[in-house]
């Protein structure tokens, strides 16, 4: 689907147009949309804007990483959308072919920021400030502001591992740890690229040239956002790092505890064990076994035996 939408000369917008018989020159500014576009409507980028092959590819391929590229009339982006879905983190594509007068947005799916953007400039009653690359800053602020959620949902999901670590098996935490930090590796991939490309944006020397600097800090906003953003993807890594090395510390601990159990079990029980194999032999020689006490003496003996290994193993500190 071709959405197209005119600012004339007077900043009168005009919209239902049909993007085949429009003149663009009759206007100040357009924007055209493709939203899940056909193979005849992304034919249009090349027939109609006639832009670079590589650019179009690089929209149909969709596996670019966040990117910038400069052409003679325009600057094409490539971004990227996050959302999640049952606990897994999606990334979509979203390019942006942006020029003095023109500005294109192709994505395969629908996007939440292009529509809330397409509505905000239908709704406005003045569009002196509204240009492309203002369209172009709405879209990808939304877009940088869309990642914010999902760290701090991770965050949340994090605090709730450190106050439940006691309630939890080893088996499910490590599996919960695994997961959030492959969502976080994503989001990484994801942050790092699009705060390059900002970087890139605001340190290029086409910058005088493509309308960027006259919006400087607006972009600077958003690269702000995006170097936060890194930062507390790269946090939150370490956090789950922290409490894997927490559990498991604590997890060696309890398995330490229950083998100084064991052994402290195993010495006291190894002389008993001594004296009962001796007088369970079946020989028929065995003085003590003719002792009238002789059974009393060897408990006694035994429980001595226990009670000072007992006492040793306690001011040897084994039992704190």
């Amino acid at each position: 689907m071709i959405n197209f939408v005119a600012i004339t000369t007077e900043n009168h917008l005009e919209k239902n147009i049909s993007i085949t018989n429009a003149d663009f020159t009759e206007y100040k500014w357009i924007w055209v949309d493709f939203s899940e576009p056909t193979e005849e409507e992304i034919q249009r980028l090349s027939d109609i804007f006639h832009f670079h092959p590589l650019a179009i590819e690089d929209c149909i391929q969709e596996t670019q990483r966040p990117k910038l590229d400069y052409y003679k009339n325009y600057s094409f982006f490539v971004t990227h959308i996050v959302e999640e879905n049952d606990g897994k983190i999606i990334r979509d594509q979203l390019n942006f072919f942006v020029g003095e007068n023109c500005i294109v947005t192709f994505h395969k799916i629908p996007s939440m920021e292009v529509t809330k953007v397409w509505s905000q400039l239908l709704g406005q009653e003045t569009l002196e400030k509204w240009d492309p690359y203002y369209v172009f800053y709405e879209v990808l602020d939304k877009i940088v502001d869309n990642y914010f959620p999902l760290i701090y949902k991770i965050e949340d999901e994090l605090q709730k591992m450190i106050e439940n670590t006691d309630d939890q098996s080893m088996n499910q935490l490590m599996n919960e740890l695994f997961e959030t930090r492959n969502r976080l590796l994503k989001l990484l991939h994801t942050v790092n690229p699009m705060r390059d490309l900002l970087y890139r944006m605001l340190n290029s020397h086409h910058l005088n040239l493509n309308g960027i600097e006259k919006r400087r800090e607006y972009f600077s906003d958003i690269y702000d956002h995006l170097l936060k953003l890194s930062d507390m993807v790269m946090t939150n890594r370490e956090v789950t790092a922290d409490i894997r090395d927490s559990y498991l510390s604590m997890n060696s601990h309890q398995t330490n505890n229950v083998m100084k159990l064991l052994t402290i079990t195993t010495s006291i029980f190894a002389p008993l064990t001594f004296i009962a194999g001796i007088y369970g032999m079946n020989f028929k020689n065995i003085p003590e076994l003719q002792w009238d006490h002789g059974y009393f003496i060897s408990l006694g003996a035994m429980s001595l035996i226990a009670l000072f290994m007992l006492l040793y193993f306690k001011r040897k500190g084994w039992f704190k």
